[in-house]
């Protein structure tokens, strides 16, 4: 039992936290997969899957925790040439779904690329941040290098995953304020952001549809098209409402109590009632119950992830904390508004909760990521578990920001 106690090191509530959120995602990918059962003629062929995916990402988490955090700069390179190829490949060779071409198949095996680009962002901003803390000089420069990989991966994703795009741009440039960028430069970077921002708002009002750009009229569909709502008069099921619309129906039969896990109607509607839609079948069978506990669990994620960045004494793995933690929080949050039809339809998964492959076993890097860091560079006053030597010598970083943070 000991033995068995030993494989999980770190913060014991983000290991309640993983192990809560893989148990109702067991629970709920088996029930919202009635589409998939239906065209496979096999009732436990997804959830097997699923649960295949979900144990390899257990795996990943031990393996991951168990390594010290510094390594993780090795990852973000690996990360960063796997997801240049990819994203450069899929529009030529990528799996087209729902209108977009967002996945690479490799012998049976569909790859989200822009999953490892976001890993490999969060990373590299965190070490080439703590490799520039001697002066302001280096921090300047640093910043113009995290730009252009960050503009460079946001090009190659933006065509197809907007939403995608977004996010990562957002826990970027969270990270750099927080890695002391000077303010000047994160100034005028919001400024150039929020003039481009309004004027693709502009030109997406006057111009609805772009032939040469794919995605253009689905963006301005989503943003302008004003409909009638579910329960108003006028109001028609189209292609282009059909998943909003059954989500709001799923959402108003869960009321309170909820109709119980494998009861759901709406499942056998929404064609991603499994992935992208999750959220409206968790409250149609847990009710507000379901509703409240998902956003507390993601809440609690990043506030742990806050506190253990809090206690950290460097800066690498107190941005690579917070960057892990943000990017699983922000995107759980997307998740459920779209779901409850508080903002477009983005194609976001549920992070853990979803069923996907690639989706699954990046959240589970993420996790190990924070866990590692909790175990390697955080010193609590009453930790029981004791460091080695070896432990405590790798703790050695070329910067420490316990004077500036204040911790």
């Amino acid at each position: 039992m000991e033995k068995v106690y030993q494989l999980f090191k770190g913060d014991k509530i983000v290991w309640i936290l993983f192990a809560v959120l893989c148990f109702i995602s067991l629970i709920e990918v088996y029930s919202a997969s009635s589409t998939l059962t239906y065209r496979s003629h096999n009732s436990t062929g997804p959830i097997l899957r699923h649960a295949m995916f979900l144990l390899m990402g257990t795996v990943v988490v031990i393996i991951i925790h168990n390594f010290h955090y510094r390594h993780a700069s090795v990852l973000g390179f690996v990360t960063l040439f796997i997801a240049v190829i990819l994203l450069i490949l899929t529009p030529i060779i990528g799996v087209r779904v729902n209108d977009a071409s967002r996945w690479i198949e490799f012998f049976g095996i569909q790859f989200q690329p822009s999953e490892f680009a976001k890993l490999s962002m969060v990373i590299l901003t965190a070490f080439i941040l703590s490799k520039s803390q001697r002066s302001e000089e280096q921090l300047k420069i640093s910043f113009w290098i995290i730009l252009v990989l960050t503009g460079g991966f946001a090009v190659l994703i933006i065509g197809e995953n907007l939403s995608t795009a977004l996010l990562l741009c957002i826990v970027v440039y969270v990270l750099m304020i927080f890695g002391r960028v000077p303010w000047r430069q994160m100034g005028r970077l919001l400024l150039v952001v929020a003039m481009a921002g309004g004027l693709f708002f502009f030109l997406l009002f006057l111009i609805p549809k772009i032939d040469k750009v794919p995605r253009w009229e689905t963006w301005h569909n989503r943003v302008y098209l004003h409909e009638p709502g579910v329960m108003e008069a006028g109001f028609e099921i189209t292609k282009a409402n059909y998943q909003p619309a059954h989500a709001k129906m799923a959402i108003a039969n869960g009321s309170v109590t909820g109709v119980f896990p494998g009861n759901s109607t709406q499942r056998d509607y929404l064609p991603q009632a499994y992935s992208d839609f999750i959220y409206a079948i968790i409250i149609e069978e847990m009710g507000w119950f379901g509703a409240l506990l998902i956003p507390f669990l993601y809440l609690v994620l990043m506030y742990r992830g806050l506190r253990i960045a809090k206690k950290c004494t460097k800066i690498f793995p107190m941005l690579l904390v917070m960057g892990s933690a943000m990017m699983i929080g922000l995107q759980a949050f997307v998740n459920m508004l779209v779901a409850v039809g508080a903002g477009p339809v983005t194609g976001q998964p549920m992070p853990l909760i979803s069923r996907g492959g690639t989706s699954t076993i990046i959240t589970c890097i993420y996790f190990g990521i924070i866990l590692s860091v909790s175990r390697f560079a955080v010193s609590e006053e009453n930790n029981s578990n004791e460091v080695t030597p070896e432990e405590e010598a790798l703790q050695v970083e070329e910067h420490d920001v316990s004077k500036e943070y204040g911790v």
